[in-house]
């Protein structure tokens, strides 16, 4: 075990001071989790400390769900605006019954299909649940992750995690214990690194408490692996109409606010494999001759496709082939983050095929360009 001890400053609101929190780095198989980590890890969350841990997703940021003091300090060492919902984690389906006023019968067949794994449902909440983690709403989302090192916590914790992605607030997910390092080492009591995450983009969040469950966001489980089971499912206007996300309150993470963005500019380019290689060029010579570092991130196919025209960027990211958009999902926080990584200013990047995990991947690059796009035709 590995401890690093930070100094930082505690935000106004506990009063401005310096003190010196240790960040344990408790590192483990993902395959046998090592049962010492674990217990002080789950020590820490029954005190009311945080713990970034790995998902079959993102790396979270979790603390006791029922405890509004530790909930805060979620808010606190992300930066993360208050009006914005956590997710609650449970080991088990018989652990919702206390979180939730009532089960629909739509979510036994989801939880039976899809539990453990990267779906997120949406029930009433019942009043042990703190306003803190629904944002206000009379609405909470719920979990069970598909990670031997998450679930391992949640058993040896005994209690609910509240855990939104491990980074601080509108910065790339993290899909890796490194990531999670970068962004709040000396802010929280502990990360444990048990590997890089599988599918690389968060959960599927599907709100069941109306008459038709309604995506709220796209992730790892599609829209056409819910549409077969449930038979019709609906899109929430806000991920169709963007716009809309501004006069909302959101009603699941990562619905109104900028997000996964590095601290680059980005830009989506849309056309056809041509108009938008031949752009690309043009694009990369105009800011680089004013001064700036610019990046692209694209598929391999596009690679070729701009071999006829040579644009020069200062980096550029490949995201693997768009015949396999399961490899670009696990890729694409980590080529956001490189976008930090080689200083760049600002960084194009074409349309993915919105189909399957592919409709969870351009959602989060619409969040990353903040809606920016560039017509290529």
């Amino acid at each position: 075990m590995h401890i690093l001890e930070i100094c930082y400053t505690i935000p106004s609101r506990w009063g401005d001071k310096m003190i010196k929190t240790p960040t344990r780095y408790l590192s483990m198989d993902p395959k046998l989790p090592n049962l010492s980590h674990l217990q002080q890890a789950a020590e820490i969350l029954r005190k009311g400390g945080l713990v970034a841990f790995p998902t079959e997703t993102v790396y979270g940021l979790g603390a006791d769900a029922l405890n509004p003091e530790a909930v805060e300090k979620i808010f606190i060492a992300k930066g993360r605006p208050n009006d914005n919902p956590l997710i609650v984690h449970v080991a088990n389906p018989k652990d919702i019954k206390p979180l939730v006023r009532k089960i629909p019968d739509v979510a036994t067949t989801l939880m039976e299909l899809f539990w453990p794994g990267p779906l997120t449902l949406i029930f009433p909440k019942s009043d042990l649940v703190p306003n803190s983690v629904s944002a206000g709403l009379d609405t909470v989302g719920i979990r069970i992750p598909a990670h031997p090192v998450a679930l391992a916590l949640l058993k040896a914790a005994r209690i609910p995690i509240a855990a939104p992605s491990a980074n601080l607030s509108g910065r790339p997910s993290p899909t890796s214990a490194t990531h999670v390092l970068k962004d709040l080492n000396g802010k929280i009591d502990a990360i444990i690194d048990g590997g890089k995450t599988s599918v690389g983009l968060e959960s599927t969040v599907l709100d069941i408490t109306g008459q038709v469950p309604t995506i709220l966001r796209p992730g790892g489980v599609t829209y056409e692996q819910l549409e077969e089971v449930l038979g019709h499912v609906e899109m929430d206007p806000a991920l169709i109409q963007p716009e809309l996300n501004a006069a909302l309150k959101p009603r699941a993470p990562g619905m109104k606010y900028t997000h996964y963005a590095p601290r680059a500019e980005i830009w989506i380019v849309v056309g056809t494999e041509e108009q938008v290689a031949k752009k690309l060029k043009s694009l990369v010579d105009e800011n680089r001759a004013a001064g700036k570092r610019v990046g692209i991130m694209s598929t391999e196919e596009m690679l070729f496709f701009s071999r006829e025209y040579n644009p020069n960027p200062d980096h550029w990211e490949i995201l693997g082939s768009k015949d396999d958009l399961t490899g670009i999902a696990t890729r694409l926080f980590q080529a956001l983050r490189n976008c930090d990584r080689y200083h760049l200013d600002i960084v194009f990047t074409q349309t993915l095929p919105e189909t399957g995990i592919g409709v969870a991947i351009m959602n989060r690059l619409h969040k990353a360009a903040g809606g920016k796009i560039i017509r290529a035709n």
